[in-house]
């Protein structure tokens, strides 16, 4: 019938600062209840039948720079919850509360204090190992030795070291096994006050679900000066005979981990173009590709596990950086130096197919603009991705040739969701466009049924 059946409107506690806009990805539902998180941290269980709030806990301290944007993950009895707010100084987490009462079950921090054990994630603190390198051996530029002899000086940078939990983590029932994708350490761009490789932010890592034990974590950019966070979402998935971990990194890359070891079985050929890869901000700027924006942004990923396609939607935006000193300041916009679009180049995005099985591109479609949002596909062999022109479009998932599209009027700006209901698949998306890249929004929510079998 499309009529509403009740409405629930939050009235949000003064939030100091919010990064990228006043985003909510999404809701959890479970046992009678709706899951919320709100844009000042706290969570929220709504009566599914009414929409009246039955509980409310206060997940962190807003004034602080710590917000909610993710959709929560009900798991069993608990609440799988992570915090953002890495752009001012936040030091993040991953928690798990009751679904009965909102009381908290466990914690994890993203930022491993000093003395942390193993199972806390903790390897020489958050310093790590000093890794001059990317896993895969890319030359990340460090200056080691004065990072070292800076050491002692910013001792304590850990306490707003960032790490933001910026969308809902894939989960394994078979292992009990959470896959948690990092975002940036604080601040954003300054690594010359924050020593180390900085864990686990611009990471992957394997959360015990039921414990909040950490298992393993893969670090896809220790040190980041460049904004590179792993947000989206990773997907567990079966690559060959091998439970494998997906993720599509700001990098411009696809990895693909061993599910239960973290190590790494391959990374793909580039989705985006890549120059200039970790060359260091400077005070006059330094062009890279791709931007701080990515590569791919908070935007899903979706797989294919029958073609084993992995399908990215990216962004090729031509930035520069620049550093400059900022002291941390409570609940203030924290970046330490500046990233910003170049006048004059293009920019434009990408839905790329990627082999898991080669880690080449098996076919890539050119978008107008820079792609945010997300693809889902279908076991029918389509995929679903908006743009921010307002076009919603279907690709044949093996070649890549759009089939259909439709104009919403607004930016496509959110991953498709696809259901069923008596035996008919449905395809709804919401058209709300997009405050960081400025797309045309909206408030509307589409839904498209599906051709059945044999039709």
């Amino acid at each position: 019938t499309q009529k509403p059946l009740w409405r629930y409107e939050h009235k949000n506690a003064p939030v100091s600062a919010a990064c990228c806009g006043p985003n909510n990805r999404g809701v959890a539902i479970s046992g009678g209840n709706v899951y919320v998180a709100t844009l000042d941290a706290q969570l929220v269980a709504l009566d599914q039948a009414t929409g009246k709030e039955k509980w409310t806990v206060q997940v962190g301290d807003p004034t602080e720079g710590y917000t909610e944007t993710m959709a929560p993950l009900v798991i069993d009895d608990r609440i799988i919850i992570g915090i953002s707010g890495a752009e001012y100084g936040i030091r993040g987490f991953v928690r798990a509360y009751s679904t009965a009462d909102g009381k908290q079950i466990w914690n994890w921090y993203t930022i491993p204090a000093p003395g942390a054990k193993a199972d806390e994630g903790g390897i020489n603190g958050w310093f790590g190992k000093w890794s001059r390198t990317t896993p895969e051996g890319a030359n990340l530029n460090r200056d080691i030795a004065k990072e070292k002899a800076d050491s002692a000086k910013y001792a304590d940078a850990w306490m707003h070291g960032g790490g933001s939990m910026w969308m809902t983590p894939a989960y394994d029932p078979d292992t009990k096994t959470l896959f948690v994708g990092i975002g940036n350490p604080s601040p954003d761009l300054d690594g010359s006050i924050r020593p180390g490789d900085n864990l686990w932010s611009e990471s992957i890592v394997a959360l015990d679900a039921t414990s909040g034990t950490f298992k393993w974590g893969y670090q896809t950019v220790p040190h980041d000066v460049w904004d590179l966070d792993a947000v989206s979402p990773p997907v567990v998935t079966m690559v060959g005979r091998k439970k494998a971990v997906v993720h599509a990194g700001k990098t411009g890359w696809v990895y693909v981990l061993d599910a239960v070891t973290g190590k790494l079985i391959r990374r793909s050929e580039a989705f985006v173009p890549q120059e200039n890869m970790f060359a260091q901000p400077t005070a006059d700027g330094t062009r890279m590709l791709p931007g701080a924006n990515g590569g791919q942004e908070w935007s899903p990923i979706t797989v294919n596990p029958e073609l084993q396609y992995a399908y990215t939607v990216g962004l090729h935006q031509p930035m520069y950086y620049k550093t400059h000193y900022s002291p941390y300041e409570t609940g203030r916009l924290w970046l330490g130096s500046a990233f910003q679009a170049i006048p004059g180049e293009a920019q434009w995005g990408t839905v790329t197919a990627i082999n898991l099985q080669t880690g080449k591109k098996a076919w890539q479609a050119k978008t107008d603009q820079p792609m945010i949002g997300g693809a889902t596909a279908t076991a029918g062999g389509l995929v679903f991705t908006g743009e921010g022109n307002g076009w919603f479009k279907a690709y044949d998932a093996k070649s890549g040739a759009v089939l259909w599209q439709f104009y919403c009027g607004a930016g496509v700006n959110a991953a498709p969701s696809v259901f069923q209901v008596d035996g008919e698949q449905f395809i709804a998306v919401a058209a709300g466009g997009n405050f960081q890249l400025g797309y045309p929004l909206g408030d509307a929510v589409f839904v498209f049924g599906l051709p059945k079998a044999g039709m």
